[in-house]
Order: structure tokens, then C-alpha cells, then sequence
């Protein structure tokens, strides 16, 4: 029987060939939603074993049989039969509206009006229609890594900037800005008695909590993700 760290040898050895990229433990990290740390536990020891979720997300970045993974008699590469054929071909999404400007961090935190700043905005991209970004609505690309894994650097969200205060709840995903940034930022919503806070969705990230203050103004909720792939 071979031990967890023969087989992650054996999977990223499959990961580089197939994708023709070096692998990196911090990306397997990012997309499994574990610390850098964990994953070099799971390379070098002492870890023993992956289970549940983690098993099937190691599995899935290193693109092989998750059954194997997990060290049963089964072949490390999934075969056509093993796939699920999970996509509706009947099923198709029509691109529908007007193609969403990706804009700046800075231009999105800037403190004038939203039909000002997509006036006066540079737009070198433009993303596919999304109607629950509205009349107004814009994208920005995803930087650093306090919202992964769900979303990762280079991403594209989309961004509804009518969406009134009122009407958002706890676990919305927010742009906000605040007096004295040069950017805007995006976290989570958390809404207690009161009191309006933010949250990255990062569980390693340092900074978990942040209170808004007067200072403070929402610019828009995420509505929608974007991702080349």
C-alpha cells in the first residue's frame, strides 16, 4: 500500500504534465481552502490520509481519481465511463444586454456619481451581459487572495452599484469604500445589532473583521462571477 505522500508525488508529477504548469503549493492551498502549511503536511507528512471535501478538492486541482487519492485499489487517472456528464447541452444561456465595463479599484471608490465615474472611466474590457448588475452595473478584477478560494485573483465579478443599503443582509458580498482609501475593497456583509462590519472569506486571512465607520459608504454588491479559464 503506498503512503498519502507517494501518491501526491505521483498526482503532481500528472497535475505538471497535464496542465504544463509547476505546480505550486500555495495554488492547491488557495483552491482547497487550507493554509500553505496544511498542504505541505499533506506532501511531506506526517498526514496520513485526506478525507471528504479536502480529498475531493486535492483531487479535483490535481486531476486525478479521488478514490486513488484516497488510497484505494482503483486507477489514478479517471477514465471517460467515471465522468458524470454533468452539462445539459439543451440548456444554453443567451447573452442578453449590454456588455458590462470593467473599470478600476480607484475608479470604483471614487466618491462621485456612478453615471460620472463610467463616464469618465478607462474600459479596456468589457464583460458578457448580466442583468442583475442593472442599468449602471461594472466589473472589476479580483486582486490578492482575502476572498479565495471562491475567488481568485484575475476573476471578474460583477457589480450592481443601485442596490440601496437597506436592502442588503448579512452574507452579501459588498464594495465599499472608505474616506482616506485610494480603492475600494471587497469583502463580506455582517450586519449585528445595528452595526455593519466586513469579513474577508479567506479563513487564513489576518484581518477577519473590520467595522465600518461614518467614513464608510457602500458602492455596490456582487452579483456575479466571471472566470477565464
Amino acid at each position: 500500500m503506498s503512503t498519502l505522500q507517494e501518491r501526491m508525488s505521483l498526482a503532481i508529477k500528472n497535475y505538471e504534465s497535464i496542465t504544463n504548469k509547476r505546480f505550486k503549493n500555495i495554488d492547491l492551498a488557495n483552491y482547497s481552502g487550507v493554509s500553505r502549511a496544511n498542504v505541505g503536511l499533506w506532501i511531506n507528512g506526517p498526514t496520513k490520509e485526506l478525507e471528504g471535501s479536502k480529498l475531493l478538492k486535492v483531487a479535483e486541482f490535481l486531476k486525478v481519481n479521488p478514490l486513488w487519492l484516497a488510497g484505494e485499489r482503483a486507477q489514478m487517472q479517471l477514465t471517460n465511463s467515471e465522468l458524470d456528464n454533468n452539462i445539459d447541452l439543451t440548456q444554453k444561456i443567451t447573452l442578453e444586454g449590454r456588455p458590462v465595463p470593467v473599470i478600476s479599484w480607484v475608479a470604483a471608490g471614487s466618491f462621485g456619481s456612478i453615471e460620472t465615474v463610467l463616464k469618465d472611466a478607462e474600459v479596456d474590457e468589457h464583460l458578457p451581459p448580466n442583468k442583475d448588475c442593472g442599468k449602471n452595473g461594472y466589473g472589476l478584477v479580483v486582486t490578492g487572495y482575502s476572498m479565495s478560494p471562491k475567488f481568485e485573483p484575475e476573476d471578474r465579478i460583477y457589480v450592481n452599484p443601485d442596490v440601496q443599503t437597506f436592502d442588503l443582509k448579512t452574507n452579501d458580498l459588498v464594495i465599499v469604500a472608505c474616506a482616506g482609501d485610494t480603492e475600494a475593497t471587497f469583502k463580506k456583509l455582517i450586519i449585528e445589532g445595528g452595526e455593519k462590519y466586513l469579513e474577508p472569506l479567506n479563513p487564513n486571512w489576518p484581518d477577519k473583521i473590520i467595522k465600518l465607520t461614518e467614513g464608510c459608504r457602500l458602492v455596490g454588491k456582487v452579483v456575479g462571477l466571471y472566470r477565464k479559464i
